[in-house]
């Protein structure tokens, strides 16, 4: 088979590197009126929200805090609502992945005429027009900053869907690395895990002889498996932490995905263990990806046997081996990162199989994987070996 038609264009400025949150007055035209918008107030505590409040200098300015770790269209109808009444007319994103979604929905939402939870239904396709909006991200994992994509859930419904658009491309993202240092360890794994995940999404499907996306890929998984320590052993390590926050800029950023099969499976799962359980992201992941994995390996044969060879180094001539030490050094790479690989570790029995199958169907989830053939019983399997 061979690379498949493609178009690509990302149209994000990046400014990145050590005080750079200063530029935010070359950015924003000086007539804007600015929501800020952040999340539970860590970027009050660490000094960043005090530092983009002096770049944006005379502009006229308000805060709204309180997205959640997984942002909800609850809140997020709030800040809608705010910036009807009061006339905002630019979103700035201050905070991780979740703000930065959520401030993607807000954008889309502002000026969109019926019931606003249709643009989610919809994935996003019914978004006509957006307010403009920036980003300062502070927690390195989804690559929101750089692409069109985000995810909300909305507690009442226990649901948690993406939503992506042409329109959903910030127009800025500053990304100072030092902004990070404070993060807790555990955010700083499950980013890792998260930017890694996001690349074997896109990489290990099958073979469409993309040679220039198959060796940016390795090239981002060799990186978080050799920088990823580093940075959450030495959270100052600025060379380290600047090669994660890049890695997990450009995993998901439309870059390797143009022109290959793309998976997700495991994340359409893990969404669902997260609205269920309240299980982090990037625990998710890490849960069900070996699974996932082992159960596809005859689908995914040749990309996991250059997955094993070439980011791992698995020379055995019993083919099997090669995927089955592959599956385990992943595993084992998340496990020394501090994230558990098992649903039992977070307290949850096998009463989950049933729940997140009925979940997935209910979102029409049903054909799953690069060639939809994750139906809920081969979905029931992965959840399974997942406990």
């Amino acid at each position: 088979m061979a690379l498949q038609n493609f178009e690509f264009c990302n149209p994000t400025r990046i400014v990145f590197g050590k005080q750079t949150i200063q530029q935010l007055d070359k950015l924003i035209p000086e007539a804007s009126k600015i929501l800020i918008v952040i999340g539970g107030g860590s970027v009050r505590k660490n000094g960043t929200l005090d530092e983009v409040e002096q770049a944006l200098g005379k502009r006229s300015f308000a805060v709204f805090e309180g997205i959640e770790p997984n942002p909800t269209f609850e809140t997020a109808m709030l800040a809608v609502e705010k910036i009807r009444k009061e006339n905002f007319d630019f979103v700035l994103g201050v905070g991780g992945g979740s703000v930065m979604d959520a401030c993607k929905f807000i954008a889309g939402a502002v000026k969109y005429q019926g019931d606003t939870w249709d643009i989610v239904l919809s994935g996003g396709e019914k978004i006509t027009q957006v307010i403009p909006f920036g980003f300062v991200p502070t927690l390195p994992a989804t690559g929101s900053e750089m692409n069109s994509g985000g995810v909300i859930s909305r507690k009442s419904t226990f649901d948690k869907l993406p939503i992506h658009s042409s329109l959903l491309f910030p127009l800025f993202s500053i990304w100072d690395p030092t902004k990070t240092y404070s993060l807790p360890k555990r955010q700083v794994a499950n980013g890792i895990v998260d930017a890694f995940i996001h690349t074997v999404e896109q990489y290990i499907t099958y073979s469409v002889n993309a040679c220039v996306q198959d060796r940016f890929a390795e090239g981002l998984l060799l990186t978080l498996i050799e920088e990823g320590p580093k940075t959450l052993e030495n959270p100052e390590d600025y060379e380290a932490r600047a090669n994660f926050i890049w890695a997990a800029t450009m995993a998901l950023n439309g870059l390797i995905s143009t022109g290959v099969p793309s998976d997700w499976a495991t994340h359409m799962i893990g969404h669902e263990l997260t609205i269920l359980y309240g299980i982090d992201h990037g625990q998710t992941l890490a849960i069900i990806l070996p699974s996932l994995l082992n159960e596809m390996r005859n689908d995914k044969r040749s990309k996991l046997l250059q997955y094993g060879r070439r980011v791992w180094g698995i020379e055995h001539q019993d083919e099997e081996k090669i995927i089955d030490e592959a599956i385990a050094k992943t595993r084992a790479f998340f496990e020394s990162l501090g994230i558990k690989t098992h649903l039992r570790d977070y307290g949850v029995d096998d009463s989950a199989v049933d729940k997140v199958v009925e979940q997935l169907q209910r979102h029409n989830l049903t054909a799953l994987g690069e060639r939809k053939n994750i139906t809920p019983e081969v979905s029931r399997r992965i959840v399974e070996a997942s406990l």
